[in-house]
């Protein structure tokens, strides 16, 4: 079974080395050594700032948007996962979305001015597919509007934009370190900022607000992640280099391929001041019906691509109904193709041959 991503694991001698030194302190969560070594090593291996260890993406988004006090209508994305839209709503705010822009399917800049109202606090935004949204110009625009910046950066681990992390964009960063991504810990994500009041603001709220035992900053949440999901983030981190490179060798594989077997696709645009990771290998049939047809071949080879962004988030239950044209379109015709660190090249090739013979 060939599956759309496949997580990667240390040797486990590597990952028990680190559970040894677990079981001899007894530290497993709140903090410990191996959370605070694992910060350490990926603000450096980033280049940021302040960089929080949280349980997951999906809280990191959460905190975010807390820490920033966002209120009111948030402008963002329809072409994304779903925990982009849904932490807005949580937080009890308003989704407002913006169409996205149909060469590399981030949020269109040149519709977001338009949408913004008095009511208008803050821009959340998705690197898609970990290609960077057009930052200088939100930037541009939230100043000109007073707007706070987030950005979901959940598969942009390691991309840079104009030779700086793409972390160090917007007020607040957030990662997911979900065991689908290319960096893992198995569940866990991260908050990233450059702002010092904002990063004792997170410090706090991630642990229930505490100021010591006995007294509390302000409102927090349980966003601490555990000395056994550092573990494996560490176990990892020597790998990080290697995983990058085996999943540009294999992108290249299947550009190549695709055009061998003279398959007409669209694939996203990546600026040529990205330094790009690879997260995912996405493709864009011209109709929905060649889709599904190339998804039922090869599935019956036991294939398993993922229709991925789909649906387009404007389309979920429990947001106002708008309409996003583009994304829309994106959404319903484009297909992630199976992509991990130890994928035979030889199933690229048999990928390749289904979806030509498909069409």
């Amino acid at each position: 079974m060939i599956n759309v991503t496949k997580a990667f694991l240390p040797p486990i001698e590597e990952y028990k080395k680190y559970l040894d030194g677990i079981w001899e302190r007894v530290h497993l969560t709140n903090h410990g050594p191996l959370v605070n070594e694992l910060e350490l090593k990926l603000k450096d291996l980033l280049g940021v700032k302040h960089f929080f260890f949280i349980n997951n993406g999906t809280v990191a988004i959460q905190l975010a948007l807390k820490a920033l006090d966002v209120k009111g209508e948030v402008i963002t994305t329809p072409f994304s996962y779903v925990a982009t839209t849904s932490s807005i709503v949580w937080e009890n705010a308003t989704p407002v979305f913006v169409d996205i822009n149909p060469a590399d399917f981030t949020i269109d800049t040149a519709k977001i001015e338009q949408a913004i109202t008095e009511k208008t606090t803050a821009i959340l935004a998705t690197h898609v597919y970990g290609i960077p949204c057009h930052v200088e110009e939100i930037e541009r625009i939230a100043h000109a509007h007073n707007l706070k910046v987030v950005y979901d950066a959940a598969h942009a681990f390691g991309v840079k934009h104009n030779n700086t992390s793409i972390m160090n964009f917007g007020d607040i960063s957030t990662l997911s370190f979900h065991a689908t991504k290319l960096f893992h810990t198995v569940e866990g994500g991260a908050v990233i900022t450059s702002n010092d009041a904002l990063a004792h603001r997170i410090s706090y709220m991630r642990n229930f607000g505490h100021n010591g035992q006995e007294e509390f900053f302000g409102i927090g949440i349980n966003g601490k992640n555990s000395e056994f999901h550092a573990a494996m983030g560490l176990a990892n981190l020597p790998y990080v280099n290697n995983i990058l490179e085996s999943r540009k060798m294999l992108s290249e594989t299947y550009t190549r391929c695709l055009a061998d077997n003279r398959v007409v696709v669209d694939r996203p645009t990546i600026s040529e001041k990205t330094e790009y990771n690879f997260s995912y290998y996405p493709v864009i049939f011209k109709r929905v019906d060649q889709l599904l047809k190339v998804r039922e071949n090869l599935n019956a080879a036991s294939i398993y691509p993922r229709r991925y962004f789909f649906p387009s988030l404007n389309e979920l239950p429990y947001v106002q109904k708008q309409r996003m044209p583009v994304a829309e379109a994106v959404a319903a015709k484009v297909l992630c193709l199976p992509l991990y660190h130890d994928l035979p090249v030889e199933i690229i090739y048999q990928i390749c041959s289904i979806i030509s013979k498909s069409l």
